[in-house]
């Protein structure tokens, strides 16, 4: 490569080879920021879809890149550095290939709503298993608090007790009257944070809240279907105070795991991780072997019934094979 870039430099003398981060992405070009504080519009090499990446983003927002830049203000993206992390998934009636939803993250804040519209327990814990293969830690934040019924309100506070107890810090908010804004202010600050979920369930109103000079484009909610319809189409980076960066990304129906192993599976279930140890068999499937400690611990509710069948739910893709979206 570095041939290549020498040859290029020699050749071609009104060319620069620069470093930069990727903060846009459209799905057919980039906006890089460079090392300087320069945003240029780049391109990839086609290179890139040859080298085995089974992805259908090879570069993903938050990439660290090289870049060769001409004096017009366009680039090639030549080189990605190596990552720390990314968040992943399988792509959508893709079965072989991959979306990367964002790179060299420090934490993502998964932005849930029970109702209007309602994201599942599954939904949840498979995006939470693909954050813990790909060691990203996850804090959920709980929407909407402000429409919700009485009863509703419970329901939201016993999944708010599950999730604390098996170690992933949440939120109560509503984005739209600013209640509990300023605590997930606080912790954003000096990080990179992606912001996920499905369409509606209010992320670009709650990046308006925290960083209202961006005025992001909002959505309503079909009342025929109670499903969001996608607002954000493309993934975007926004800085904010502190030196940090909230990585905007269009809402996500399903969440198809991708390159997970049957019997990794349970290792990114925390629970059933700590409770496979006293399991008789090594490599229990925790689904009809006898002498698993995992079953054993749903059956007195040492772990919860709707995390289990998560687990079960996600075993069903590796015997399928394929994408699932029935959620």
């Amino acid at each position: 490569m570095a041939k290549v870039f020498c040859y290029i430099l020699n050749h071609f003398p009104n060319t620069q080879l620069m470093k930069g981060l990727v903060i846009r992405s459209t799905g057919s070009w980039y906006l890089v920021k460079t090392e300087e504080g320069k945003e240029i519009e780049c391109k990839i090499k086609g290179n890139f879809r040859l080298k085995g990446i089974r992805s259908t983003n090879p570069i993903a927002v938050g990439d660290h890149v090289q870049i060769i830049a001409n004096n017009e203000g366009t680039a090639f993206i030549t080189e990605i550095e190596d990552r720390k992390n990314y968040i992943i998934r399988r792509a959508s009636n893709l079965s072989k290939q991959s979306h990367i939803l964002a790179a060299n993250l420090d934490q993502c804040m998964l932005v849930v709503t029970i109702n209007y519209p309602e994201t599942s327990t599954i939904f949840i814990d498979r995006f939470l298993a693909s954050a813990e293969a790909y060691r990203v830690p996850v804090k959920l934040i709980f929407n909407k608090i402000d429409s919700y019924s009485e009863e509703e309100l419970h329901y939201l506070d016993n999944l708010i007790s599950l999730y604390t107890y098996i170690g992933y810090p949440c939120f109560k908010i509503s984005a739209l009257n600013g209640e509990g804004i300023d605590a997930v202010k606080k912790d954003l600050q000096g990080k990179v944070t992606l912001f996920a979920g499905h369409s509606g369930v209010g992320k670009s109103t709650l990046i308006n809240a925290i960083l209202p000079e961006q005025n992001i484009k909002t959505g309503a909610i079909s009342t025929y279907h109670n499903k969001g319809m996608h607002t954000t189409t493309f993934s975007e980076m926004f800085p904010i105070d502190g030196d940090g960066y909230i990585i905007d990304t269009p809402g996500i129906k399903g969440f198809g795991t991708f390159d997970m192993e049957e019997e990794e599976v349970g290792h990114y279930f925390k629970e059933i991780f700590q409770f496979s140890k006293d399991c008789k068999y090594n490599n229990c499937t925790h689904t009809h072997e006898p002498g698993c400690a995992v079953r054993k611990a749903v059956e007195e509710h040492l772990i919860s019934e709707s995390r289990y069948s998560s687990y079960l739910n996600m075993l069903e893709d590796k015997e399928e094979g394929k994408y699932r979206a029935a959620y």
